[in-house]
């Protein structure tokens, strides 16, 4: 009991404030606007421009004070050229298209995959897939702070995801009000969506992400985002036939390269400790009280 009580703490004001901002970041308003965004681009597009989450939750971490960087550095620079150049890759998906990609699996452009591929309908898909992403990575941030005064992975899972419907069926009344047919639910893939965003994506993903971030931070659990592109692309292609562009392929790539020069720094950060963790507020006051302790013995000897 005495245990419990160390890892699950008494629940604060502050403390269930942290978890009601946490609920509206990513289940409201993150998800939502990608899904909104996806609709104006498609699936790879909209996958490959939030892979700048990385990027985005290592700028807010510098911010917040959960990584630091010297220039003198090789690690250090790498993340900071690693960033430069996401944002580079940013800039080429959104604004530049080329010729079509040729793929031996696809059959030509269908219904699904010329849905967005005007420039009109791609700026405005990747503003709101870019909004998304950083509400998202102010909720990475935000989780690795509310994690330090409440170090209870599963618990604060469960609460973020009970907070979040909540406030998400709140929002859903009011924007969708005098439509119930959004309501309705079917034995189909709607369901099968539903199920596997609510289990997998926000449930479990909340949980591991929290145990990681404890000990590595938000940027690291984020840096493995870009692994998603790949999937999706191949998917995509497969199963929608959608069709690949040029400027796209290249653009990603600049992501790519990016992204994995801030892990590449973020992984020397590790094998050579110099950076602040996510637990060293914690760490350095109990050493203090250790030593205060010891002062007190010494003391009444």
């Amino acid at each position: 009991m005495k245990k419990n009580r160390i890892v699950r703490p008494k629940m604060t004001a502050l403390i269930f404030f942290k978890i009601a901002i946490l609920g509206l970041l990513d289940p409201v308003i993150a998800q939502n606007l990608f899904n909104l965004g996806m609709k104006y681009t498609t699936a790879t597009f909209a996958i490959a421009l939030y892979n700048t989450l990385p990027a985005v939750t290592f700028i807010l971490a510098l911010i917040f004070r959960l990584e630091s960087v010297k220039f003198q550095s090789i690690r250090s620079a790498a993340k900071v050229v690693g960033t430069v150049t996401t944002v580079g890759g940013i800039m080429v998906m959104t604004l530049v298209k080329g010729p079509a990609l040729d793929l031996f699996w696809t059959k030509g452009p269908s219904a699904q995959n010329t849905v967005g591929t005007d420039i009109h309908s791609s700026i405005k898909g990747a503003v709101l897939v870019t909004i998304g992403c950083f509400s998202y990575a102010c909720f990475m941030i935000l989780q690795a702070i509310t994690l330090k005064t409440y170090p209870a992975e599963l618990s604060l899972a469960t609460w973020i995801c009970l907070i979040g419907t909540i406030e998400g069926v709140v929002v859903a009344l009011v924007m969708e009000k005098g439509n119930p047919s959004v309501w309705a639910i079917g034995w189909d893939t709607k369901l099968l969506t539903i199920t596997y965003s609510g289990i997998v994506c926000s449930a479990l993903g909340y949980y591991i992400g929290g145990v990681v971030m404890k000990t590595r931070g938000p940027v690291f659990v984020t840096a493995f985002k870009p692994l998603c592109m790949i999937v999706v692309a191949i998917m995509s292609s497969i199963i929608f036939d959608e069709q690949m562009y040029l400027g796209r392929a290249l653009g990603a790539t600049v992501i790519c390269v990016g992204l994995y020069l801030v892990i590449w720094g973020k992984a020397k950060d590790y094998e050579y400790p110099s950076t602040p963790q996510i637990d060293d507020d914690l760490a350095q006051a109990t050493t203090s009280k250790q030593k205060e302790q010891r002062r007190t013995v010494i003391e009444s000897v």
